[in-house]
Formats: structure tokens, sequence, C-alpha cells
């Protein structure tokens, strides 16, 4: 079974999670066993054996080539539904607390949707998966995530009931940032939890330093002041920053804390985790909601007055959200469902924009593109500068003119010896 797995961190919107996939594991086994066999007909000579091998590495070429295209295409959909789901989320949230001001009542109706995820992924694993197991066989087996012993009540307040509480918080701040400053400065200003993830997993974990990420943390802390700036340093703004801050800051802790203690998650480990949250948030959270009605905190006349449409929208919107953030890793690359994150500012400026609740300043357009040059700089991956060393030596090379076959043949067409280290360079590669 675990060839057949793949591992994924269950973490919120500005995540990469690494995820190694169990066909791109095949196919790269299946390319190396390729090149690497010999035809026993080719150990008559060498001339037979050249077409042989240049075919097939051909044919591997096209297949990985096909491959990554793929995943390209079904990245540049992933971009368009993660950006779509963010911002829609935002926006529709945004329009219910006209109607329904109760930004705790919808962070828990919202986060009660995530008891879906399992079933959901039980589906897919019965349509998919060639052994196919009882859903209590599959709880049992995703509950070894938890530890040998599996989900007891000692794993449940010590692994899952933080990150539970770190997940409402997330989601609440956000939610009360919306009720006090446009949906452009907030989802500019979420973005800035990339770079707290790196500040702490610098910190806790003991990350790579990359001086990079060191700028692009930089830049989002000066994108946060220069945003307080743009409004005046007024209350209600500051209060509103403050708030999708700590956001931002708390999605980052879960993300960090998450990989300390619990390490990555296989698919359906990580669905299990994300029901579990979801049923502790309806069990042991229900009670908030009603104190709160009836202390009259986030009070409504009656039932029929609740906007059940904008409601369900926003769970709805944040639960796809979710799903392709943390499972969409599994048809594309990580940095392009980030990218759809990022590309959540425009969209939602465009909609500000548009329904007048914005006054684009010098000043706030500046925030907003540092901070979003700070959250794609951190999308760089580690090795970066060495890939840049390496395409810039590839196109010198290709720039300097090919030496021509007679020339090659008058310094080695007379020497068996290295005839023969020719042939056997092109069977290693």
């Amino acid at each position: 079974m675990k060839k057949h797995s793949a591992r994924v961190a269950p973490l919120s919107a500005c995540n990469s999670p690494v995820l190694t996939l169990t066909k791109v594991e095949g196919e790269e086994r299946a390319r190396e066993n390729v090149v690497g066999t010999t035809d026993p007909q080719s150990t008559g000579g060498a001339a037979g054996a050249e077409p042989s091998s240049s075919r097939r590495r051909l044919h591997c070429c096209i297949r990985v080539t096909t491959v990554q295209v793929r995943k390209a295409l079904w990245g540049v959909a992933m971009v368009m539904c993660v950006c779509s789901s963010w911002a829609g989320s935002t926006q529709l949230a945004k329009l219910t607390f006209k109607q329904f001001d109760a930004p705790f009542t919808l962070t828990w109706f919202a986060t009660t949707w995530n008891c879906l995820f399992f079933p959901l992924y039980y589906i897919g694993h019965l349509c998919k998966s060639p052994e196919r197991q009882t859903p209590r066989q599959r709880f049992r087996e995703c509950c070894r995530f938890f530890g040998d012993d599996g989900l007891t009540p000692k794993v449940f307040f010590t692994k899952v009931a933080p990150f539970g509480l770190l997940w409402i918080l997330t989601n609440y701040l956000y939610l009360q940032a919306l009720r006090k400053i446009n949906t452009t400065d907030v989802s500019a200003l979420f973005c800035c939890n990339k770079a707290f993830v790196f500040l702490l997993s610098w910190i806790v974990l003991r990350d790579r330093f990359m001086g990079v990420r060191i700028v692009a943390a930089i830049l989002a802390i000066a994108g946060i002041v220069m945003m307080t700036y743009a409004d005046g340093f007024h209350s209600h703004s500051v209060i509103g920053i403050t708030f999708v801050v700590a956001s931002a800051s708390m999605s980052a802790l879960y993300k960090v804390l998450f990989k300390m203690v619990l390490g990555s998650a296989k698919f359906g480990e990580a669905a299990l985790f994300l029901s579990i949250v979801g049923s502790a948030n309806f069990v042991f959270i229900s009670f908030v909601p009603v104190i709160l009605y009836f202390t009259r905190v986030e009070y409504i006349g009656s039932p029929a007055d609740i906007p059940w449409a904008y409601l369900c929208g926003v769970a709805g919107l944040l639960f796809a959200f979710n799903v392709l953030v943390n499972f969409g890793i599994a048809i594309t690359y990580p940095t392009l469902i980030s990218l759809g994150i990022v590309l959540s500012v425009p969209v939602n400026a465009m909609v500000d924009l548009y329904t007048c609740e914005i006054h684009f300043n010098t000043v706030r357009l500046i925030a907003v593109f540092i901070i979003c040059l700070g959250f794609l700089m951190l999308l760089l991956p580690e090795d970066w500068d060495q890939c840049i060393i390496q395409l810039s030596t590839r196109l010198r090379k290709r720039d300097e003119p090919a030496e021509s076959s007679a020339e090659a043949g008058a310094t080695t067409g007379l020497n068996w010896r290295g005839r023969t280290r020719t042939s056997m360079s092109t069977f290693a590669h």
C-alpha cells in the first residue's frame, strides 16, 4: 500500500506542500530502467545498439515531456479554481456581514463542513484503489498516522485539539478583518503568512537559511507598515490590519507546529485529520454560537432572517479551496497552487474598484505590490540560484559553434580504444 500513497501536509492557503506522486515515481523508475537497459543483441556491435538506445531515449523524453505538459495544463486550471474559490469566499463573506453580522457563527458553520473530507476521500478510494477496504478498515489504517495506538483521547487533546483551535482562530480573525477593512487589503496582508512560515521554520525547525527569503520577509513587514500608513493610522483600519496579521500568524503557527508535531500525512490521513477537526468543532464548539446569540453579541431576530444561501456559499467555497490546496498537488505543481493565492489579490482589487469600496492611492499600491513580490520570492526553490547558473551555462553552450563531425573523426577515428570508450559512454547515458 505504501507505493500507492502520497504524502501531503493538510495546511492552509499559502502553503506549498511538496508531494511525491506514485505515478511520477513510477515514470522516473521506468525512464531509468529503459535508459540503463541494454539489448542482449547489442553486444555483437556498437553500431546496432546506438540507434536502439537513441530511440529509447527519445521515447522516454517524449513521455516525460507529455507528463509535464499535462501537469502544466492542470496547473492552469488549478490556478483559476484556487483564485476563484479564495476570492469568491472573501467577497461573499463581505456581503454576508451586511445581512448577518456574526463572524464566529460563520466560522463555526464553515469549519463544520470539514467533516466531508474523509467521506469524499473514501469515495475516491473506492473509485481508484485496486484494493478496496471497508470504511472501518480504512479509518483504522489512517488512524496509524497518530501513532501505534491510533486516535486515543490523549492523542486527540494533545495533537488534534490545538490545531482545531488554531484553525478556528485563523478563520475567525480573517473574517473579523473583513468587517473592518476592504477585501483587497485583507487578501494582500494574509499573503504575509508565507513569510511568517519561513521565519518560524527557520527559528523552530532549523530550516535552511536563505537570503532571498529574508528579503521577502522584510518586504512583507514593510508592506504591512505601508498598508497601515495608507489609511492614515485610523483606529478602524489599524484594528482590521491587526486582525488579518494575527490571522496570518495563526496560519503560520498551524503549519509549523503541524510539521514539528505530526510531520506529513498521506491523502487519507490528511482527510481524516481535517474531518476530525470539523467533527470536534461541531461537538465541542457548538455552545459558543449559542452563548453569543443569547448575549446578543451575534444576535439575529429570527431563523428566517439568516441568509442561508450566503452562509452555504461561503462554507462551500472555503471547503473547495481547502480541497484544492491540500489535494490539488496530486495533479499539478505546488508552486502553481500557491500562485492562485496571490492572483486573488488583483481579482479582489478589481471587484473593490468596481463597487467603489476602495481608494487606490500610491502608498496602498506600493504596499500591495511589495507584499505580493515577497510572496512570489518565497515560492523560489532552495536551489534557485544553481538553476539559474545551469540555465545560463546551457544557453552559453548553445551559442558556441558545434564541432564538425570531420574534426571529431580526425581526432578519434584511428583510435580503437577511443571508439570503445565513446560507445560505452553512449550506453551509460
